[in-house]
């Protein structure tokens, strides 16, 4: 029997909730073992809450199968941090907006759960950020990675701030800022992709340090080999600074010195066997919407 984990965000909406009682149908119908997280269980309509083959979780382990994230990409990039490193597979049913990681429709769930369920899939590995800090903050301590990227930026203040960025122990350069994206292939759609990065192949091996705002009219994204370690030192008016790992936000002090480099495990991403990057990217980006084409 297939031990399928179910994640969602607490404030579910409406058309979370019909996604939800369509998929649970789908993984009795499967003959599945249905987890879902406990706190979202209780945003589900009552016939779901109810549903005596559903049992609750509040941790993952290695025996679970698959996690199925319903929701927008940043559902996904919440429901890793209980996947961690458990190499547990995950697919994103998409109930958000654009939907770059979170690809299954509602209308499809039915063919694309028999899909994976007969084994017609593929995986993508995906590379994550672990940072480490110095001196060591508790909340980084817990949960230290990012599979979209870790930003820099300013804390109550309209000034900027600068960032000492070194490569390995080499010097890149100071910049003045409101802030700088550090941000893995899988990243390169979000955050970094507003501020001017460029799109990056699932597959690349590298990262790509893009500025929110620079000051430095000769600053430019830099793609870089994700064999890297960057080092990340920040002064400003205040004496604090914010860093996010994907969605989760931290307060640090100045005096405080951030490491970035590649995690050690990976985030294995479900795809169908018709899906593509190049794909997604026509339809998200609208890419090939071009009249002549």
């Amino acid at each position: 029997m297939i031990k399928v984990a179910v994640y969602g965000q607490n404030y579910s909406k409406e058309i979370t909730q019909q996604a939800v009682e369509k998929l649970i149908d789908v993984l009795i119908e499967k003959k599945a073992e249905i987890y879902v997280e406990a706190a979202f269980l209780e945003t589900q309509f009552q016939q779901v809450k109810a549903n005596a083959k559903i049992k609750t979780f509040d941790a993952l382990d290695a025996s679970f199968n698959l996690l199925i994230s319903v929701g927008g990409d940043g559902t996904i990039l919440r429901a890793i941090t209980y996947v961690r490193d458990l190499n547990i597979p995950v697919v994103g049913i998409n109930t958000g907006r654009l939907g770059f990681l979170a690809t299954i429709q509602i209308d499809d769930i039915q063919s694309a759960l028999t899909e994976i369920f007969n084994g017609a899939y593929k995986i993508s590995e995906r590379a994550l950020l672990s940072v480490s800090t110095d001196p060591e903050h508790e909340d980084v301590v817990e949960t230290h990675f990012a599979l979209n990227e870790i930003a820099i930026s300013r804390k109550n203040t309209t000034s900027m701030i600068t960032i000492e960025t070194h490569l390995d122990d080499e010097f890149l350069t100071t910049y003045w800022a409101d802030g700088l994206i550090l941000s893995t292939p899988t990243g390169s759609t979000g955050y970094s992709l507003s501020c001017g990065g460029p799109v990056i192949a699932p597959n690349a091996k590298n990262f790509v340090l893009t500025t929110i705002a620079p000051h430095n009219l000769s600053a430019r994204p830099l793609v870089l080999p994700d064999s890297k370690t960057v080092t990340l030192r920040v002064d400003g008016r205040e004496d604090q600074f914010l860093m996010s790992l994907d969605s989760r936000i931290v307060t640090l002090s100045n005096t405080t010195t951030v490491t970035v480099k590649k995690a050690d495990f990976v985030i294995k991403m479900v795809e169908l066997l018709d899906e593509s990057f190049l794909a997604t990217l026509r339809k998200k980006l609208l890419w090939g919407e071009d009249r002549r084409n």
